[in-house]
């Protein structure tokens, strides 16, 4: 009888589908991180580059920075060179009209009175230019101005009173006082606010204030020495 023969056990090795999916896989993550890599840059220049409307804006902050610190020291220069020319009219109005009603009056002439007004037709020139600047800087400008303009109001109402008679004099000497009273404390209020400009630009305390008729209610220069920052 013939012997059967049986199937060998051995067969040929098939490829490992787990292997080629492996290597496929690593293959495809290779490629995306080639691609994602300068992608990536691209996309993160584009976000962290501001655009020309936050670059414009960036520009124009820096210039207003620099023109208003630029117009901060005018201004100062400017309030201290007037400071000193209404303190002599402050001077010759306290002889003419004394704060302390118990003190006698020495009343201005035709000559002083004419020396007053030209020195307060120059400051009022001087103060006539208004540029534009920041609100802080444009109120405290325009502090300056309307004070001098007062100051100038109350040289007037004195001179209108030295052509009335005596009878009807007093009326518009209580009136002229009480617009220098006015005038120095506008100027003050304009000058703390300057003070304050200068500190926060980085100048320290410069203070411009009026220093001849020291008025009740208006604010007067801090302790502080000029120039720091305290």
């Amino acid at each position: 009888m013939a012997q059967k023969t049986s199937k060998s056990s051995w067969a040929r090795p098939q490829p490992s589908v787990r292997r080629s999916n492996v290597v496929g896989y690593t293959i495809a993550v290779l490629v995306a991180a080639l691609i994602a890599g300068p992608l990536g840059a691209v996309i993160g220049y584009a976000v962290g580059r501001p655009d020309a409307s936050q670059a414009a804006i960036a520009a124009m902050q820096e210039a207003d920075v620099k023109r208003d610190a630029q117009q901060i020291g005018e201004l100062t220069a400017l309030a201290r060179a007037s400071a000193d020319d209404l303190n002599k009219v402050l001077a010759g109005l306290a002889q003419a009209l004394p704060q302390d009603r118990t003190s006698a009056a020495q009343p201005a002439g035709p000559e002083q009175i004419d020396g007053w007004q030209q020195i307060l037709r120059q400051t009022v020139d001087k103060h006539a230019d208004a540029p534009s600047g920041t609100t802080a800087t444009n109120v405290a400008r325009g502090g300056f101005r309307s004070a001098v303009n007062a100051l100038v109001t109350t040289v007037d109402t004195y001179a209108a009173s030295r052509q009335l008679p005596e009878s009807a004099r007093q009326t518009f000497l209580d009136l002229a006082a009480r617009q220098r009273s006015v005038a120095v404390m506008m100027w003050s209020v304009a000058a703390t606010q300057l003070d304050q400009l200068n500190v926060d630009a980085g100048n320290g305390h410069q203070h411009a204030y009026l220093t001849s008729t020291p008025e009740e209610g208006a604010i007067t220069a801090d302790d502080v020495p000029e120039g720091t920052s305290n």
